[in-house]
């Protein structure tokens, strides 16, 4: 890399889509941040030789560097288009689609062994063309499968929880509580086993603190079991409370006016493609058609399959979240590997350093927060509340319709609400074929 020009025209793309050439390898990313010393920051990094995601962030030096493609598309976006690039040394090389990931879901045999756990849910992120089979079993008796389950769930050291019933809080009920490890979904029916199913075991689980239960939104499982079972819900991972605080993080401080379903999480995050998630739709249509549908028995086996895609996804979320929360954390920690190690030797002057002022790797900090507000003052508008206007997902009604509602609405930049995310979100991936008809 030219370290006079080449540094400008980076800033000038910064959290655009990239593709860096290197002496040893190829990787893509969206660019989070340019150092004058020739330091390239990527996130949400792909190996494009072997096809792997890398977590967190990953820092690459201006000597390793032979190339550098602008991809044709924002960090919001949802969709793979063919890039046209901009190359600083040598031609540009053709980028790979990614595809859909989708989950396929089956019951198995009661009898049969449990086998070793194995990081299905995971590979959800890690490696979305490869299709996976995740496998749940129905807990609707006390009898060789609860104990089996009861076994396997508490060797874990994370889960994740979802709940489904009538009004879930204090004054409703309880049909169905999900618990998803790596490998397995369990589906217990609290409707049949009732109170015994916490008392045998799942009370224990959901106080343990040593287990982080992974929900999203926990607030009305919580009040539900504290008041009507007499648990407290400990150690909890919320997705919910993880998004707000991701956004508030990547504008600057800023709040969003709202918060966000689990379809709206995945679709941000991990993103699934709309259409995969259709069951999603499917599970809110049929609570509008029948509020009491949880109850019936024997449940269907489509409706078994949603409750079993309900808890599978959350872990997956759980990571993407965690590594988007902890890049700062990580560029800031390379910055600081990287200080004297790449420095000249007069600098260090044989002495440790006893001046405890705030290092110039560390204030860089404040610089990518004034960037972020920059940044977010563009893309979004503000309410009356100074609350940011999140992207609608799911749009249902027209923009004239949408518009008229929003009165109490300020500008922070004329961008008339134009969203490319929102629209390139509607139009990708085949739908899911989750609730297809199949033996279990």
């Amino acid at each position: 890399m030219d370290p006079s020009s080449d540094y400008h025209f980076l800033n000038q793309i910064l959290w655009r889509r990239v593709k860096l050439t290197l002496v040893s390898g190829i990787f893509e990313g969206v660019l989070q941040h340019v150092d004058p010393n020739k330091i390239v920051v990527l996130k949400k990094v792909k190996n494009v030789e072997t096809g792997r995601s890398v977590p967190g962030v990953k820092m690459f030096f201006g000597h390793e560097i032979v190339n550098v493609e602008l991809l044709d598309e924002v960090e919001q976006g949802a969709v793979r288009e063919k890039a046209s690039s901009v190359s600083l040394n040598t031609e540009r090389t053709k980028m790979d689609k990614m595809k859909d990931e989708h989950v396929s879901v089956c019951e198995p045999p009661p009898a049969a062994p449990e086998a070793p756990p194995t990081s299905l849910l995971n590979d959800l992120k890690y490696s979305p063309s490869e299709e996976k089979e995740v496998t749940y079993t129905v807990i609707d008796q006390f009898q060789q499968k609860f104990g089996a389950a009861m076994l396997h769930i508490k060797k874990q050291s994370v889960l994740s929880v979802v709940a489904e019933g009538a009004n879930v809080c204090r004054h409703g009920k309880l049909c169905w509580l999900q618990v998803a490890t790596n490998s397995r979904v369990y589906l217990f029916d609290i409707f049949l086993l009732g109170s015994r199913a916490f008392n045998n075991g799942l009370q224990m689980v959901l106080e343990d603190k040593r287990i982080l239960k992974v929900i999203h939104d926990c607030r009305w499982l919580s009040d539900c079991l504290s008041h009507q079972y007499g648990i407290l819900l400990n150690n909890v991972f919320d997705t919910q409370v993880a998004d707000v605080l991701h956004f508030s993080m990547e504008t600057g401080g800023f709040l969003p006016n709202c918060i966000s379903t689990l379809q709206e999480s995945l679709i941000r995050h991990l993103k699934v493609a709309p259409k995969s998630l259709s069951f999603l739709e499917e599970r809110q249509r049929l609570i509008q058609e029948n509020p009491e549908v949880w109850f019936t028995r024997p449940l269907s086996t489509s409706l078994l399959k949603i409750l079993a895609l309900e808890a599978t996804y959350l872990l997956p979320l759980r990571l993407v979240l965690l590594d988007e929360m902890m890049s700062d954390l990580t560029t800031l920690v390379d910055g600081y590997l990287n200080t004297y190690r790449e420095g000249s030797a007069n600098r260090l002057g044989g002495m440790e350093p006893t001046c405890m002022e705030l290092p110039e790797e560390l204030l860089q900090l404040k610089d990518f927060q004034k960037q972020r507000r920059e940044r977010a003052a563009k893309e979004y508008r503000m309410n009356a509340q100074g609350l940011l206007i999140r992207t609608e997902l799911h749009p249902k009604k027209s923009v004239t319709e949408t518009a008229g509602k929003e009165g109490n609405e300020t500008r922070v930049s004329p961008r008339d609400g134009f969203h490319p995310f929102r629209e390139a979100v509607l139009s990708i991936l085949p739908p899911c074929p989750a609730l297809e008809k199949t033996d279990s």
